[in-house]
């Protein structure tokens, strides 16, 4: 596999106030009632459950898969995750828990969450991930050359991750909260869809500033501005406090309207969360029922 060479990109300035304006009209859109229960499976669908802990184990990835592959084990018509996402360490137990059940095993690899080790050490890291099961990498963009402006550098660390997944998905987190606004949102999800990203993601989740709609949607703009560039289409994924259905749907509002209907699919819309899908099932049992489930309703994770 050859590597793309970094080459200067070309982006299109934001305007701030029509961006925010714009997220803000997006997020006051509602859903028909007729309409929630489709755009919560959909929902389900697009999300990679999450443990990114110093305490995970093998019992609670295997028990995080379970859940995964049957969110309500008394509603079988409740469609699986898109994927599990885990440390590298914990891969293995994943893929095996989730052998032929069509849940892919994501895992955060290269560092993370800084992204700064020697670059072979985060490739190796890499490899290792893909070759004990992972289907998908994310992997974190090195904020710190970005941010000195080494973007030859970036582009090229981030060719060399690509090159390491092989067959793997490769997803590039940005860290929108410490890259300093929306221009340079707008540039690194440039750089790092030239250089290979499958994916570009908004955050690690580890900062207090993560997703936001106003950053989604600028990231959203840019795949669509390189997708018309290079007939190239590059999937997102919204992650860093995303806890409630109606944050999941106005997220399947903004990417809708911005990318259009062919990115409302799991191949291209990712919701990284870890209790998001509770609160989609207490929406969904109220569909049902009319009313909230009780506490003991879902699971803790």
């Amino acid at each position: 596999m050859n590597a793309p060479t970094y080459a200067p990109i070309r982006t299109t300035s934001v305007d701030q106030m029509g961006l925010e304006a714009r997220a803000d009209e997006l997020g006051s859109r509602s859903i028909k009632t007729s309409s929630k229960r489709a755009a919560l499976h959909l929902a389900v669908r697009c999300i990679d459950l999450t443990t990114l802990e110093g305490a995970d184990t093998p019992g609670k990835v295997a028990s995080l898969c379970r859940k995964a592959t049957r969110p309500d084990a008394t509603n079988p018509g409740i469609p699986p995750v898109a994927a599990v996402c885990v440390y590298p360490e914990m891969v293995a137990h994943a893929a095996s828990a989730v052998a032929g059940t069509g849940v892919a095993v994501a895992s955060v690899a290269g560092a993370f969450p800084s992204g700064l080790s020697d670059l072979d050490v985060r490739t190796d890291d890499i490899r290792c991930a893909v070759a004990d099961g992972a289907d998908e990498i994310d992997i974190v963009l090195n904020r710190s050359a970005f941010l000195s402006g080494d973007l030859s550098t970036v582009h090229d660390e981030v060719a060399a991750s690509k090159e390491a997944c092989g067959d793997a998905h490769l997803k590039v987190i940005l860290e929108t909260g410490e890259l300093g606004g929306y221009e340079p949102v707008r540039r690194a999800s440039m750089l790092a869809m030239a250089a290979g990203a499958d994916f570009i993601k908004t955050s690690t989740g580890k900062i207090p500033k993560a997703a936001t709609p106003a950053m989604a949607l600028c990231m959203a703009e840019a795949i669509r501005e390189y997708a018309h560039q290079t007939g190239r289409a590059v999937g997102f994924k919204a992650a860093g406090g995303i806890r409630t259905s109606k944050q999941a749907w106005h997220y399947l509002v903004l990417m809708g309207e911005t990318l259009g209907p062919e990115w409302l699919t799991p191949d291209r819309f990712r919701l990284g969360a870890s209790s998001l899908l509770n609160d989609i099932l207490l929406q969904l049992g109220r569909l049902d029922s009319g009313r909230y489930g009780g506490p003991d309703y879902v699971t803790l994770d």
